[in-house]
């Protein structure tokens, strides 16, 4: 609960007991999860709109970012760099597993910049692969 608790912290949140759970649960996964994936683990304390509102205020201060997997949905992730409520610095791949349908983020694989023709400005970027992770591959 520290880590959350200094997270919360550091992107001006206050340090209520639901944003403190599902913080928590993000630091204990690797993988990016749904709103559906939290309701299953704390819907019993927290209802769906709690949890909603709370995963995208968790966005729009930069603590969290979201990714659309294989299947449509959308899921969240921790960001890794000092990301903020006016930008997002994710510039790294999202893999999906096309076996156990869990996304990640691969932070360690970058996108390289681009240039992009006069007039034209990036706002967001998304880069996805899919395939089998090493979780699944090392059960093969």
């Amino acid at each position: 609960m520290k880590q959350a608790k200094e997270l919360l912290g550091e992107y001006g949140l206050r340090k209520t007991k639901c944003r403190l759970d599902i913080l928590d649960l993000f630091l204990s996964h690797q993988q990016a999860l749904a709103h559906a994936d939290i309701e299953q683990v704390l819907g019993d304390r927290y209802d769906r709109v709690t949890i909603y509102r709370t995963l995208y205020s968790f966005k729009e201060q930069g603590l969290l970012h979201s990714i659309n997997d294989i299947s449509g949905a959308v899921k969240f992730a921790l960001c890794q760099e000092a990301c903020s409520q006016h930008q997002h610095y994710d510039n790294h791949i999202h893999f999906s597993c096309t076996q156990c349908g869990q996304t990640f983020c691969l932070n360690e694989v970058h996108i390289p910049a681009m240039t992009l023709p006069a007039g034209y400005s990036v706002h967001n970027l998304h880069f996805s692969a899919e395939g089998i992770c090493k979780a699944c591959n090392a059960r093969e």
